[in-house]
């Protein structure tokens, strides 16, 4: 039986529970991706689209359905966290990797998708020197 895993907002109006079973975890680097993060790619698991429990705040998650493309963002009103989405189609639970409160053991990373859109700086930057906190 798959562990249970918690997942929340930055201010913590919004918190949810689901079970550790995800089918696909993707880095996608697509130019929305890169927009509605503020970063290099999106980190998203997927799941069926019942594996979700909202404990707290579900009437103040917004979802924002980009016009023409199989695309959306779901995000707190308050504090704009990226939340867990049912997908356009139905078929599958998105769940953006940093709203999880523990990592997933069920899956790693399985493919960077979108490579062709993937940002100039981003080999440099998973080269560059790592630190603990800001550097000095």
């Amino acid at each position: 039986m798959p562990n249970s895993l918690t997942g929340s907002c930055l201010c913590g109006d919004i918190r949810f529970s689901l079970k550790d079973d995800f089918s696909a975890f993707y880095f996608c680097h697509c130019r929305q991706c890169q927009q509605i993060s503020g970063s290099s790619n999106a980190s998203n698991l997927f799941t069926t689209p019942s594996n979700i429990q909202w404990l707290q705040g579900k009437e103040k998650l917004i979802r924002y359905d980009y016009p023409n493309r199989s695309f959306s963002k779901s995000f707190c009103a308050q504090c704009g966290s990226g939340m867990p989405l049912v997908t356009k189609s139905g078929k599958a639970l998105l769940v953006p990797a940093g709203s999880l409160d523990q990592a997933p053991k069920s899956v790693f990373p399985t493919k960077n998708i979108f490579c062709a859109e993937k940002v100039d700086w981003f080999e440099a930057a998973v080269q560059a020197p790592s630190v603990d906190g800001f550097p000095e």
